[in-house]
């Protein structure tokens, strides 16, 4: 199948002639004379006139954006956006040792942030023993009940956090 450049003159059967003025992975985007600008797939039915090659970008900008933000999603250990509960924000944690030693104070907010970059460190790292090639499934079954148990330890943080969706959760009882 020859993929038409931008320029391409073409005869659809429904909307008449045309010219490609865009093109995407799955669509043409045309401007005909009769029917002003139409999506078509790019194995529609249509007559080439003339075309136009080297003019070709098969994949639009939208789509490269949308992969990238997939698969940043997906494997990167950057933290996400997520929201700490209202009666937290700008509080303070403090710490309090046994005796005449001074007290520590922690603003809140950061160790929350600590807190949510440990959560989604370990979510990437159950991502990848899940697709690793080099486990065998009961390696894989045996590290995510390690995985399972730490979020268990870790419920203890989800006071901090405004919604639920976002909570650790360890092994339910049933």
């Amino acid at each position: 199948m020859q993929i038409l450049g931008i320029g391409s003159r073409i005869d659809h059967n429904e909307y008449g002639k045309g010219v490609v003025t865009n093109i995407t992975s799955k669509n043409y985007w045309v401007t005909f004379m009769e029917n002003g600008l139409e999506t078509i797939e790019i194995d529609s039915d249509f007559e080439i006139i003339e075309a136009v090659e080297d003019e070709v970008d098969t994949i639009s900008f939208s789509e490269v954006e949308q992969s990238l933000i997939s698969i940043l999603r997906r494997w990167s250990d950057t933290s996400s956006i997520t929201p700490i509960a209202d009666k937290w924000k700008g509080g303070k944690l403090i710490l309090e040792p046994v005796g005449d030693l001074a007290n520590k104070e922690i603003p809140i907010d950061g160790f929350f942030h600590k807190i949510v970059m440990v959560r989604d460190r370990i979510r990437v790292m159950e991502q990848k023993i899940n697709s690793s090639k080099n486990l065998d499934d009961q390696e894989k079954i045996d590290l995510q009940q390690y995985i399972t148990r730490i979020y268990g330890s870790l419920t203890t943080f989800n006071v901090l956090f405004k919604n639920q969706s976002d909570q650790f959760v360890g092994a339910r009882s049933k």
